[in-house]
């Protein structure tokens, strides 16, 4: 049952090319992209949703600009190259996704203009000077403010009340991992839980810690935004189903392979609105002078097939709140 239409632009992606081809027109302008997730159905629906952004202001792959792709897959190795890779290319700007890729570009590139997508907090992170007025070679959409924890630890106490335990999985190596954790432990109080920390660095030492935090009741977890939360999405909801965990999470693709209940932005809406950004730099705007902009949609999502198997009744006013309800 979905309470309102969730658009994807998955439809018509498999028949764009994932990178451009070399026999293109001289001058024509460059977009670098790199993307932290890798070419599946997300990534796909990213790139889709940008690439229909330029369209509809009047640009096209292969025509009038050349778009070069680098997937990751969330390995911060093969970031850090993916960014060297595309500052060799030369382009006329680059699309960046996440604290993750942002953090390597702005070490070896301060001259290319980079418009940045799904980064928490761009200023704290030091890749603007401000959100109001960049300043810098960079500017584009933050994921959210932190204060968004406070919110996942409500939604974890009216779906779950008996928590009284919560395990935060983050990344620990990019600034929004500790950010997005540090909010979490200072709202905690607010809602009689004990917090601690769970590292996203690879599957055995997840399942090792969420083992071990599930051994003792009143537990339940919180998973951050992150590309390796991103890698690890379906081994980290079976986790939470195997141990009878209440789980929140930052995005609805966790909800859809089983997860119990989603809140945060609209991350394809991001790349859309993205391509906007792009547009103005290629016709002369500086990152410098475009303000850095918050998400505009959000979304909650709630798996009642996941509740009932936890024994948890979810509350008719969240239902009623929800963009989409599974069954």
């Amino acid at each position: 049952m979905r309470r309102r239409e969730f658009i994807t632009l998955i439809g018509g992606a498999a028949a764009w090319p994932l990178t451009s081809y070399a026999q293109q027109p001289v001058g024509q302008p460059r977009i670098g992209m790199l993307m932290t997730i890798d070419n599946g159905p997300d990534g796909q629906a990213r790139l889709a949703a940008f690439r229909q952004g330029l369209q509809q202001l009047g640009w096209t792959d292969g025509r009038n600009i050349r778009i070069d792709i680098r997937w990751s897959g969330g390995d911060d190795a093969t970031t850090r190259k993916n960014a060297a890779d595309m500052v060799a290319l030369a382009p006329n700007i680059i699309l960046a996704t996440g604290s993750s890729s942002m953090g390597p570009l702005m070490q070896i590139s301060g001259a290319v203009p980079i418009v940045f997508v799904i980064v928490p907090d761009p200023v704290g992170a030091g890749y603007v000077n401000s959100l109001a007025r960049p300043g810098g070679n960079a500017t584009g959409f933050s994921t959210f403010e932190y204060s968004i924890g406070g919110k996942w630890l409500d939604l974890l106490k009216q779906i779950a009340p008996n928590t009284k335990r919560v395990a935060v999985l983050r990344d620990p190596t990019i600034s929004g991992g500790l950010g997005q954790f540090g909010a979490i432990q200072s709202a905690a109080s607010s809602f009689a839980v004990d917090v601690t920390a769970i590292n996203l660095r690879d599957a055995t030492e997840i399942e090792r810690a969420v083992m071990t935090f599930a051994a003792t009741s009143g537990g339940g977890l919180i998973v951050t935004a992150s590309p390796l939360a991103v890698v690890h999405r379906g081994f980290i909801v079976t986790l939470a189903a195997r141990h009878k965990l209440p789980a929140v999470y930052f995005e609805r693709g966790f909800v859809a392979e089983g997860g119990l209940i989603s809140y945060g932005p609209d991350f394809v809406d991001q790349y859309r609105r993205a391509a906007v950004y792009v547009d103005r730099i290629l016709k002369g705007e500086k990152p410098a002078d475009l303000p850095v902009q918050a998400p505009t949609k959000y979304e909650l999502a709630i798996n009642l097939k996941t509740a009932k198997a936890l024994g948890l009744t979810v509350p008719n006013t969240l239902i009623g709140r929800a963009d989409e309800v599974m069954e």
